[in-house]
């Protein structure tokens, strides 16, 4: 998606994106009939993910260096916010189409609830922009486009070959990461350790995700603030102070479930601090995402993005699967991790605006592609100054 968005604008791709997983979600649950068909079905769903890439891309764009971290911040948390809202309406949806559906037996109703809601979504949003009518804002370039005239591979190397992408991809698996697993597994924690109904169980997972309507706003609000007083260096130290201390909470949320006699209320509560804590750390992230490289700007977006995604997997591989920690200790373990993977944000380095540690070098002059668009260069204009 990253490639894609540096080569055909954004909107073109996101658009696109859309409407080809809905009709991939359309076909698997149409067709799926066994285990192996589920999780096909899992897959293609994930597909619509890439979506991320393409909003961040597009919000970095329009917004100026000013404003583009609560652009970023408020487009992407209250996309996020729907993880919450699936929580509580699939299943009610599910129950809808079981009891008034036409007597549908369960092996049909779970199909039908997701043409009604995921697929009928994604066509809606896809149509919605690609109906939309530019990438910039007009007077940004032809006709208000996106498109680029370099080719695919130089593109790439654009991104794949800043090591400030890498560092940034690993942090945001364990920000993004770690809400990805929490949304995973805490309606699952709550029913076995509090024995829950499914409904109040999945409210209570719902806790986790819906903070993100303000928290990852309130993270790109922070980042901007601190910029304007310190600089990138700002951004940076935030960056690792909200997500070191958002891994800390996740420690906590494992060892209080873990307790004799666990109260529900305070784990909810240590629950939804770390939310706040670990969504505002993913706000900070793409606060400094859009410096990284203007020229590649979707390729670090979609490295960045995609970090998130692999560090959920490989958090759960190491600590979810099988029967080696209980629930409570694979979550106190992934907290553990997102404090260690934090530390590389030492490394990051902006030649004209420092890093965390030293401050900016003599050879910053001619690092044009992350000073230009870190001044404020987004081509002719500026919005939001």
């Amino acid at each position: 998606m990253g490639p894609a968005c540096d080569l055909l604008g954004p909107r073109r791709a996101s658009g696109l994106a859309s409407l080809l997983s809905a009709l991939a979600v359309a076909a698997a649950a149409a067709t799926a009939s066994s285990p192996a068909g589920f999780v096909a079905l899992r897959f293609v769903s994930g597909l619509s993910l890439a979506n991320f890439v393409a909003n961040q891309h597009w919000m970095s764009g329009i917004f100026a260096p000013s404003a583009v971290g609560l652009a970023n911040a408020v487009a992407a948390g209250w996309a996020n916010a729907g993880s919450a809202a699936a929580q509580v309406v699939m299943p009610l949806a599910y129950e809808l189409v079981v009891l008034r559906g036409l007597g549908a037996p369960v092996t049909v109703a779970w199909r039908v609830t997701y043409l009604l809601f995921p697929c009928a979504l994604l066509v809606a949003t896809g149509l919605a922009v690609l109906a939309f009518p530019y990438d910039l804002p007009r007077g940004a370039g032809v006709g208000g486009g996106a498109r680029t005239r370099r080719g695919f591979w130089e593109v790439v190397r654009g991104g794949v070959g800043d090591y400030r992408a890498w560092v940034l991809a690993l942090t945001y698996g364990y920000c993004y990461g770690v809400e990805l697993i929490m949304e995973n597994v805490a309606a699952d924690f709550f029913r076995k350790r509090f024995r829950l109904p499914m409904e109040a169980a999945g409210a209570a997972a719902a806790c986790f995700g819906a903070m993100n309507a303000v928290a990852r706003p309130a993270g790109g609000v922070a980042s901007d603030a601190v910029a304007r007083l310190f600089g990138m260096r700002g951004r940076l130290w935030l960056l690792w102070a909200v997500q070191t201390a958002g891994a800390a909470l996740c420690v906590m949320v494992g060892r209080m479930g873990a307790a004799e006699a666990p109260s529900l209320a305070a784990t909810v509560a240590v629950m939804v601090a770390c939310a706040a804590f670990v969504q505002a750390a993913s706000g900070l992230t793409f606060g400094i995402v859009p410096f990284v490289s203007k020229r590649s700007l979707g390729v670090v977006s979609g490295m960045t993005a995609s970090g998130g995604a692999v560090g959920a997997i490989v958090t759960n591989r190491l600590f979810f699967s099988g029967s080696r920690y209980t629930i409570e200790e694979a979550i106190s373990l992934t907290g553990a991790a997102s404090l260690v993977c934090t530390l590389p944000l030492a490394l990051v380095h902006f030649p004209r605006h420092g890093g965390m540690l030293w401050g900016p070098t003599a050879a910053a002059a001619g690092d044009e592609d992350d000073d230009d668009h870190a001044n404020g260069d987004h081509g002719d204009y500026t919005l939001l100054k």
